[in-house]
């Protein structure tokens, strides 16, 4: 009687490179969710949004034509919405950085929307939020000294549409600012 063969098995090469291709591939999760690589390249380009595409791939441990895939997915599904250079806002003049709280006139739709699109136009306004509690807005003003804040407050703040007051505080000092957000709760469970 002659022995059974075992079962005949994949390549196994074959099977490694399939694995590979879909852990490289983001269209392959049908959009959803982010895996291990896309919160890698997400980590690495918020601490150096200069790596070239060779180097990112390097880093997360891809090959550079996946990695480049995956950095356009990441931006078509909103999840990178821009790329900028971080400037010392003291070593370019502008001294002062303060915290406004701006109280609506009204809150109805149309006064909000304008003050909001007036807000957004204003380029010593380089942060606004729409807050909950006292006060409507939140913003973070830069100033190149007092002087040119008040003149700013006076002749510009306090003439917009629907503004009802303003509260001031000025920072002292920066503990830490424009920091990278933290994506360890994105990480897969294990």
């Amino acid at each position: 009687m002659a022995e059974a063969k075992p079962p005949r098995t994949k390549d196994p090469r074959r099977a490694i490179a399939a694995a590979k291709a879909a852990a490289e591939s983001p269209e392959d999760r049908g959009g959803e969710g982010l895996d291990r690589y896309d919160i890698a390249i997400l980590a690495a380009l918020q601490q150096d949004a200069r790596l070239t595409n060779a180097e990112l791939a390097a880093r997360i441990g891809l090959s550079a034509a996946p990695t480049w895939r995956r950095v356009r997915w990441l931006e078509e599904q909103g999840y990178i919405t821009g790329y900028r250079a971080e400037i010392d806002r003291r070593r370019i003049g502008l001294g002062v950085l303060a915290f406004v709280k701006v109280d609506a006139d009204r809150n109805n739709a149309a006064a909000t929307r304008q003050l909001e699109a007036s807000l957004r136009a204003l380029p010593q306004v380089i942060s606004c939020h729409y807050i909950s509690g006292a006060g409507t807005f939140e913003l973070q003003v830069v100033a190149t000294d007092l002087d040119a804040f008040s003149r700013f407050t006076l002749d510009t703040l306090l003439v917009l549409p629907n503004v009802g007051d303003v509260h001031t505080s000025f920072s002292l000092g920066e503990v830490k600012a424009a920091g990278a957000l933290p994506l360890g709760h994105l990480s897969p469970p294990r």
